[in-house]
């Protein structure tokens, strides 16, 4: 029975939608428990009677905004998110699922619980819809500005794996994102991480922005600061396209009426780009299980992202991990 730390006061809209989504968790799930982290008496409110039994309350007040410095967070040891992270490093919880303040998660994931053997920098992974029916695995997409070849070769490694213990992937298959397909294309950075990488298995060499879309690969590696542009990119264009799709149809009864028929078409579309679908973003390379949820997370998004932890939790991923660049690092 696994036992999850949830940071119940973390996310843009209060404890509501995080105690809504941990509740459908619960019901679509009997193979865990979970400590929800925040002001007890607001947490009870939120609470059915008949799932206390399966929630036991930690009981803090201190939230730590998206205002406030992530290393602000290392002070504060009564916020939410602090204590989170000490249950998983006190072993009373095997994973941590948390929708605030991404800076201060990543900081005390990576001090607190601490980093797997061999890693020298946890990444943030994310899927990214594609036109075949897969998703593609990109890291990282934020929790390094500047990395090196060696980070990057240790980000190809546990995406690897990964995708392979968590997203079920038999071989999957490794892309560098560079500015070309071929060897020589790529900074002085890319370069080097390109013959690194090289010694891993299934590794397709340098890849461009648009294979992340069409699933040329099933994972995607590069540095934080441009994977953290690609994704704020990608999220824009999504919503652009709804936007212009919106308003085409409104210009005629001609496409109100199309619109009817390809309601399925639009409402699959949605699927494949709304963030609620993956839940959350796995910060790999540390001790346990961390899910990273998006800010304006709603019940749907958190109840996958509890979801994905007790998956993360449930495999060898981090013994993989710890074996595979023991192994690569030769």
């Amino acid at each position: 029975m696994h036992k999850i730390a949830i940071d119940a006061m973390g996310g843009d809209f209060g404890p509501e939608p995080i105690i809504e989504g941990l509740i459908s968790a619960l019901k679509s799930n009997n193979n865990f428990t979970a400590i929800a982290v925040g002001k007890k008496d607001v947490l009870l409110s939120l609470i059915p009677q008949n799932f206390l039994s399966r929630i036991e309350i930690l009981d803090t007040d201190d939230v730590i905004s998206m205002s406030d410095s992530a290393t602000d967070a290392l002070k504060r040891k009564e916020s939410t998110i602090y204590k989170a992270m000490e249950l998983v490093r006190d072993g009373k919880a095997g994973a941590v699922v948390s929708a605030g303040h991404s800076g201060a998660s990543m900081s005390l994931a990576t001090l607190r619980i601490g980093r797997i053997k061999g890693v020298s920098r946890p990444a943030i992974a994310t899927l990214m819809p594609t036109s075949e029916n897969q998703n593609t695995l990109v890291l990282d997409v934020g929790a390094n500005v500047d990395s090196d070849a060696k980070n990057l070769f240790e980000f190809a490694v546990m995406g690897q794996v990964y995708a392979e213990d968590v997203l079920q992937l038999e071989d999957p298959i490794i892309g560098l994102l560079s500015n070309g397909e071929e060897e020589s294309k790529g900074n002085e950075v890319t370069k080097e991480a390109y013959g690194l990488i090289s010694k891993v298995p299934n590794f397709a060499g340098n890849v461009e922005g648009s294979d992340i879309f069409k699933g040329t690969v099933d994972v995607v590696v590069c540095d934080g600061f441009v994977g953290n542009i690609l994704l704020k990119t990608a999220e824009g264009v999504a919503d652009t396209i709804g936007k212009i799709i919106k308003k085409s149809l409104k210009r005629s009864l001609i496409s109100i009426a199309g619109a009817v028929l390809m309601r399925k078409v639009f409402k699959n579309l949605k699927v494949r780009v709304d963030y609620a679908e993956y839940g959350g973003a796995p910060l790999l390379g540390v001790k346990a299980p961390v899910i990273i949820a998006h800010g304006k997370s709603n019940p749907k998004a958190i109840h996958n992202a509890i979801l994905q932890a007790i998956s993360a939790a449930s495999s060898n991923l981090n013994e993989d991990i710890e074996e595979r660049l023991a192994k690569y690092s030769k």
